[in-house]
């Protein structure tokens, strides 16, 4: 077993993954797994550069997560910073920053390398099952972008498109500062044209309709998987490998863009942070399986974050 330590810091979220890796059969054993949403990718699409308060909140977690990684001696570390990042005017200062907390620098990885890690993290473990056809399209929707992965037991296409939760909302949704609440149906509809048009883009590298199996990833599928099944809280051993249909997607979805901000953080699994942003998130997750014609999604709590863990052992 190498100990090994692997932070993912996207635009709405920094995760924290500490655990022990056997790469001779395969096993990760988590010690420590955790998530805090920090926005790193607030204002990005509008200013082109990362908000004081948005690095502020992202130094305080990892200060947090210096001492974790620490207190379990983990023998490597990797620090991958995705979208908000890339994005950014003033990057170099995050990079300072984590540098100087973590002493490792941040790789802020292009779209393409994210893609991989992303299938390795979702896919490791589905080797051998019978009942998940291949080749797997493995779908990571974050904050800022999305990734579309195709392959069966290695990556064959993989393309990012800008069409993150957040990105979504800020873009479409947000008004004087305000989000709306809920959206408009003419919001509503550029939200769903921007999507079409990333999806179009994706189409050009991807064989997405070449897929047997869905597997979607992060906040955004693992909420609507809360939510499908009725959780009283976030549960992430019922959501992973749950699988939830397109007919059931597609009420949540509705649901969720035609209910208040209220309503939104009243559903019992619903993360604070991802109140405003769950919506754009969902038309993501049912506007692929529309495009595909997926009658069901695979919901994987593995990700991209495996993906990194596996690439330091």
């Amino acid at each position: 077993m190498t100990r090994v330590a692997a932070i993912d810091c996207g635009t709405n979220s920094i995760r924290l993954l500490v655990a022990d890796a056997d790469p001779a059969t395969g096993e990760l054993v988590d010690l420590d797994r955790r998530m805090t949403i920090v926005r790193l990718g607030q204002g990005v699409d509008r200013t082109g550069r990362l908000a004081p308060d948005a690095l502020e909140r992202t130094f305080a977690a990892c200060r947090e997560y210096a001492t974790i990684v620490k207190d379990h001696g983990a023998e490597r570390l990797r620090f991958v910073a995705t979208s908000a990042s890339r994005d950014a005017e003033n990057r170099d200062e995050f990079v300072r920053g984590v540098l100087d907390i973590l002493g490792v620098e941040p790789e802020v990885i292009s779209g393409d390398q994210e893609a991989e890690f992303s299938f390795t993290g979702a896919t490791k473990e589905l080797t051998g099952r019978d009942d998940l056809a291949k080749p797997y399209l493995v779908v990571d929707i974050g904050g800022g972008s999305t990734e579309f992965v195709v392959g069966e037991d290695h990556v064959r296409a993989a393309r990012s498109v800008d069409i993150g939760c957040v990105r979504m909302t800020e873009r479409h949704l947000v008004h004087d500062g305000v989000v709306s609440d809920p959206p408009t149906p003419e919001q509503d509809a550029a939200i769903r044209a921007d999507i079409e048009a990333a999806l179009d883009l994706a189409e050009e590298s991807v064989p997405l309709r070449e897929a047997r199996t869905l597997v979607g990833l992060a906040g955004s599928v693992t909420t609507v998987a809360a939510i499908a099944l009725d959780l009283p809280e976030y549960d992430s051993e019922a959501i992973h490998h749950s699988r939830v249909s397109y007919d059931r997607v597609r009420e949540i979805t509705e649901r969720l863009l035609s209910a208040t901000h209220a309503e939104r953080a009243a559903i019992p699994s619903m993360h604070p942070g991802r109140v405003d942003v769950i919506g754009a998130g969902a038309l993501v997750l049912l506007s692929v399986m529309e495009r595909i014609g997926a009658d069901e999604v695979v919901v994987s709590e593995h990700d991209i974050l495996d993906g990194i863990a596996w690439s330091v052992a």
